[in-house]
């Protein structure tokens, strides 16, 4: 997930403008579920306008850009529909950037607001390279061995979603953030160094350039065709417990939003039984629906990577909250 996490900092462009029209739905998105030729993005909205007539136009950056748009376009909303992860779903709901609305299904859909729905659910994962290395490395403090200095990097906090992720990952599996920001300012000695895009270190892992670098599940999973010498892992923690930070997706209406109408029936669409059904075959997402249970080869493969994993989730509100000033204190630890 190529995701620019702090929108203060350098951002991914978007890659198109919308222009207003009666029937059409403007979604601003994070990245990843669109990637691709047949990727769960354009088949749905591909099937929404046959269904309806109402077009879709997409605008695509990081997660953080997406919503500091949003900011900037307050009095004069030009998107519909934001689709970004957390915790930036949670500046947007802060900044009263979004409207209430719950959708058709929620439910069945852990995690919904009032402002908010998950969408597809994702993970933090790791890869290694499966030449270099007879295992995937057992531990956290394993990736400390001084036989990892410079074939370890993980993308750059503050910068990509993956990033972060790994930072808040850190915190949980070293019991604390002291203990965290200690555990990184140690890593750094075998850390390559800052990258600002996750999905690249996945090519340098392959080739051997690097042993381990960090990803999400959904990324390495779609990767690994292509990479044939990955394989997935998540480190456990002193107690022995691997565990996982839960990525999702999450959907909302925007306050305001030029065609609020079509984009409510774009958000009901996308959560239905019918789109949820196909996330993973198409994109290798995991859908958030309760009662939606896929049966395809990519959804199997992403449930068997999981087990014996435990997925987790933070207070997003407050690492919203303090997520600057933690970026910040990673700097120091790692300069």
């Amino acid at each position: 997930m190529k995701l620019t996490k702090l929108a203060l900092l350098t951002t991914f462009a978007l890659v198109s403008s919308p222009v207003w029209a009666d029937g059409v739905v403007t979604v601003y998105s994070a990245d990843g579920l669109h990637d691709g030729d047949n990727s769960w993005y354009q088949r749905q909205f591909d099937a929404f306008t046959k269904a309806t007539g109402i077009s879709v136009q997409y605008v695509e950056g990081g997660s953080g850009a997406i919503v500091e748009r949003l900011a900037k376009e307050r009095t004069n909303p030009q998107a519909d529909v934001l689709v970004t992860v957390p915790p930036f779903i949670q500046r947007a709901a802060g900044q009263r950037l979004l409207a209430d609305f719950t959708p058709n299904g929620a439910e069945k859909i852990p995690g919904a607001t009032a402002n908010a729905v998950p969408l597809v659910n994702n993970y933090l994962s790791f890869v290694y390279n499966t030449r270099a290395l007879k295992a995937a490395p057992a531990s956290w403090q394993s990736l400390l061995d001084a036989g990892f200095k410079s074939k370890l990097q993980y993308s750059t906090p503050g910068q990509a979603g993956d990033g972060t992720a790994m930072l808040l990952q850190v915190f949980h599996s070293l019991g604390g953030k002291d203990a965290g920001f200690d555990y990184l300012g140690k890593l750094q000695a075998n850390n390559v160094g800052p990258s600002a895009s996750t999905g690249k270190l996945t090519a340098l892992v392959n080739k051997g350039e690097l042993y381990v670098a960090n990803g999400d599940l959904q990324m390495n999973l779609s990767q690994m065709a292509r990479n044939p010498n990955i394989k997935i892992f998540w480190p456990a923690d002193a107690s022995g417990e691997r565990s996982a930070l839960a990525l999702p997706y999450v959907v909302g209406l925007v306050q305001n939003a030029p065609h609020a109408d079509n984009g409510k029936k774009l958000i009901n669409f996308l959560l239905s039984k019918e789109a949820q059904t196909s996330v993973s075959a198409l994109s290798w997402g995991i859908p958030v629906r309760e009662d939606v249970t896929p049966t395809d080869a990519n959804y199997r493969a992403a449930t068997a990577a999981l087990k014996g994993v435990t997925r987790w989730q933070p207070d997003w509100d407050a690492v919203a909250a303090s997520l600057q000033a933690d970026i910040a204190r990673w700097r120091d630890v790692t300069e």
